[in-house]
């Protein structure tokens, strides 16, 4: 019967944990694909109520219409698709993420945005609520060329391109 035995260097160990640890840190920071930093999710307590989505999308620095322009159920996918991912992606860089309501029916709010930096035609806000709690919403330009981003209003406003629209690369 042959018996080996290691010596053990607690010191080494706690070293190659820590390093691991940093290394999963920046994968996650790099890896995180979201413009901008990523925010935490605003509390409402209200979310339910037309006044508290009004009240998130000004604690937001939004001026938008008293009334939403449209509002309705929708249904939260329960398989992923390419689309709902890269949207979802958009959630969690604002601190949602709708992966945990996936099969669930949630209500959209849409609301006009009065207030958005260089607006050359209508922008909207869309808020999602679950049980009086908002889920996760977005900000979409209806411009030529406009975007859909997050809640968050844009430091700067975009300027236009020069050349036209890009063209999409590999």
């Amino acid at each position: 019967m042959m018996i080996m035995t290691a010596k053990v260097d607690f010191k080494k160990i706690i070293l190659i944990a820590a390093g691991a640890a940093v290394l999963i840190l920046a994968a996650i920071f790099l890896l995180g694909g979201t413009e901008g930093d990523p925010v935490p999710a605003p509390t409402v307590l209200e979310a339910g109520s037309n006044d508290g989505r009004i009240q998130f999308l000004k604690d937001l620095g939004w001026d938008v219409s008293t009334s939403p322009t449209e509002s309705g159920q929708v249904k939260i996918p329960a398989d992923s698709s390419e689309v709902f991912d890269r949207y979802n992606l958009l959630q969690k860089g604002q601190g949602y993420d709708l992966s945990t309501y996936a099969g669930k029916t949630v209500m959209r709010y849409v609301y006009k945005i009065n207030n958005y930096p260089g607006a050359s035609a209508p922008v909207y806000a869309t808020v999602l609520v679950h049980n009086d709690r908002v889920i996760g919403g977005d900000v979409t330009d209806t411009a030529p060329g406009g975007r859909i981003h997050s809640l968050k209003m844009p430091a700067a406003v975009p300027s236009p391109s020069l050349t036209g629209p890009s063209e999409s690369q590999p």
